[in-house]
């Protein structure tokens, strides 16, 4: 088995059709592509795709292959990349995603444990969405991440760093914003914004909650992320549900109201590829109870354990 089958079995599958895979991916033909998917087949000895007439499917064994694929091509993306790297040595990089906003809690900690484990690193910076930042880290773009513990995500592991509650965003001059505490049937009456388009944990959460709750949120209007959510909820008169850290994005023009009774709330964690041997993160992994000691002695949780 080669790379090009993995490559060639990928591009089938995300494509749903052999034709379209040979000729907008793989600059080949349809009969040479075909010709290499049955060759897999046979090492592998079991059908990995359905022909159909208009397409292809994968197969209960062609879906458990594609995550091992995927997995197997990151890897050796990863592997030429850190080769690379170490054959022209430089000052320690660390590279470092955040969710959107979640950088202006955790990073001044972890600047400062960076620092005294290695005082010269060059620290890389990025925002993305969870599922970005878990499929960063898959193809070796990122060292560590502050995202949410992402489902299908192979070779990675997610250190659990807080229970986060979600919290209200409303208009400032929405009749709830005189409320200390939203009532989850209040929410069911308002125009609902969505805030987790790109964050399927959270969304699952937000469901979950309605559920329980014998409510139904169907967002009227859907945000790329908090940030947008948020400035939907200003233009629209709408209520949103977010993660606690999104106080530190409010525009004047919103508030936040605590949920009465006991909060849902999501996990954020610490996730990192369990292949990288970076000596810098194992330290910093080995700090990790101390990161998030330092930010639970900040203001912003001292505010959720007195609201919650």
């Amino acid at each position: 088995m080669e790379l090009r089958h993995l490559r060639y079995f990928v591009a089938v599958a995300e494509e749903g059709s052999l034709l379209t895979a040979a000729q907008r991916r793989l600059n080949t033909s349809q009969p040479s592509l075909s010709r290499q998917i049955r060759d897999l087949e046979a090492e592998i000895g079991v059908t990995l795709l359905e022909r159909q007439a208009r397409g292809v499917v994968l197969t209960p064994a062609g879906r458990v292959f594609l995550d091992h694929a995927r997995l197997a091509l990151l890897q050796v993306e990863a592997a030429v990349e850190g080769a690379q790297r170490a054959a022209q040595p430089k000052r320690p990089v660390l590279s470092i995603g955040f969710l959107v906003g979640l950088e202006v809690t955790w990073l001044p900690h972890l600047l400062r444990i960076i620092r005294e484990e290695v005082p010269d690193t060059e620290v890389t910076l990025c925002s993305l969405s969870s599922p970005e930042l878990a499929l960063a880290l898959m193809r070796g773009k990122l060292d560590m991440a502050f995202l949410r513990p992402e489902k299908q995500s192979l070779g990675l592991t997610f250190k659990l760093l807080a229970n986060e509650p979600l919290i209200a965003v409303l208009p400032a001059g929405h009749h709830l914003a005189s409320r200390k505490k939203v009532r989850p049937q209040d929410l069911a009456s308002e125009i609902y914004v969505s805030s987790a388009r790109t964050s399927p944990v959270l969304q699952t959460v937000i469901e979950a909650y309605a559920s329980t709750a014998g409510i139904t949120l169907k967002p009227q209007y859907e945000g790329e992320n908090i940030s947008s959510a948020m400035s939907l909820v200003a233009s629209t008169g709408g209520i949103t549900l977010v993660p606690l850290y999104a106080q530190n994005m409010l525009t004047p023009n919103v508030v936040a109201r605590a949920l009465e009774g006991v909060p849902p709330t999501v996990e954020l964690t610490l996730g990192y590829a369990d292949a990288n041997s970076s000596p810098l993160l194992l330290r910093l992994l080995s700090r990790a109870d101390e990161l998030i000691e330092s930010v639970q002695n900040q203001s912003i949780i001292r505010y959720a354990e007195a609201q919650y």
